[in-house]
């Protein structure tokens, strides 16, 4: 008979691969299906919107308590104006990496930006090692030269696939770079926040919440800096359909759930987790949009999902050799 410890572990495993998946997949199908296509500028506004109405809603459930709820949102966010600002550099970042990873999923195909979009591993590593003086087991920096090698298998062959149709080359292309970027943002912001969290005793869900407040802010900004025309004459939710609204809330919810259900499973399971769900949208991708699968496709994915769990799997035993990082991690001048 599985224990309750089992079951919500198990529950956590799929839970995590059909929010992974189903992440990818509609939002590669909300860009890409025929008709008014809405504001991705505005969809992060309501995404963001959305973050802050589920944090405070888990704030809530730790307590049960309005007033415990109320005394805690003054307290921590607007008496303690200095420390909820502090939240406003990963907010900005975060902001700029969902226009990308919006821009990317637009002209690139499911598939292939569900595995490229692994570069975040790396590229959260190497800030990892930075800025928070981090050690990387051998394994680790194995498990991330052989992501380097099957996203690269994968990127030129979706290049050269491409170079017979100039558009289609171009849009590649663009598509690399933008999740490129978003992955280097996505590091970066993720590292910083994960630094805030470990400097200070403030729950998880207050910070969300100041996250969702910046992100608020600086998603509408971009939303009426990059397309106020446009909104002024069709109107915010221009394009909106039930899909969309789906793709925001999954969006939005994405992470908040990792946050709750991980307490339940382990790092070795979201290795496992993020593998199922890049297997999952590639054999998903072949059925919803006719994408393409070849010999070479494969063996770069298999490449990325050995990756995924090497890096994340924890031997027994600290035999394994440590890359030691000190000589080249970045000073940390920031005000405590």
């Amino acid at each position: 008979m599985m224990s309750e410890r089992e079951y919500l572990k198990w529950c956590s495993l799929i839970i995590l691969v059909v929010q992974n998946a189903s992440t990818i997949l509609l939002l590669r199908y909300v860009r890409t299906v025929p008709g008014d296509l809405f504001f991705s500028t505005t969809a992060i506004v309501c995404q963001e919107v959305f973050k802050i109405i589920a944090s405070i809603m888990l704030l809530y459930f730790e307590t049960l308590s309005f007033n415990e709820l109320k005394n805690t949102i003054y307290q921590q966010i607007i008496n303690n104006r200095m420390d909820s600002i502090k939240t406003g550099i990963p907010a900005f970042l975060f902001t700029i990496q969902t226009n990308l990873v919006y821009l990317a999923i637009s002209n690139l195909d499911a598939a292939v930006f569900q595995v490229t979009f692994q570069i975040k591993i790396l590229t959260t590593a190497v800030f990892m090692v930075l800025l928070l003086n981090k050690n990387l087991r051998f394994l680790q920096w194995i498990a991330l030269l052989l992501l380097c090698s099957g996203i690269s298998i994968i990127q030129i062959q979706n290049v050269k696939s491409s170079a017979n149709e100039d558009n289609t080359h171009t849009n590649a292309i663009f598509g690399l770079f933008c999740v490129i970027m978003a992955c280097v943002l996505s590091g970066l912001a993720g590292v910083y926040f994960e630094k805030i969290l470990k400097n200070s005793k403030v729950s998880i869900w207050v910070r969300n919440i100041q996250l969702g407040l910046f992100g608020t802010l600086f998603a509408s900004m971009t939303a009426y800096l990059s397309d106020f025309d446009k909104i002024q004459d069709k109107g915010f939710f221009f394009g909106y359909t039930a899909w969309v609204w789906l793709n925001i809330f999954i969006q939005s919810s994405g992470g908040l759930l990792v946050a709750v259900v991980i307490k339940y499973a382990d790092n070795i399971l979201k290795g496992y987790a993020t593998s199922i769900s890049i297997i999952v949208s590639c054999v998903a991708s072949v059925y919803l949009f006719n994408t393409a699968i070849n010999f070479v496709f494969v063996i770069g994915t298999f490449l990325v999902v050995a990756s995924v769990v090497m890096y994340s799997y924890t031997p027994p035993s600290s035999s394994l050799p440590l890359i030691n990082s000190k000589q080249s991690v970045a000073q940390n001048n920031e005000t405590k």
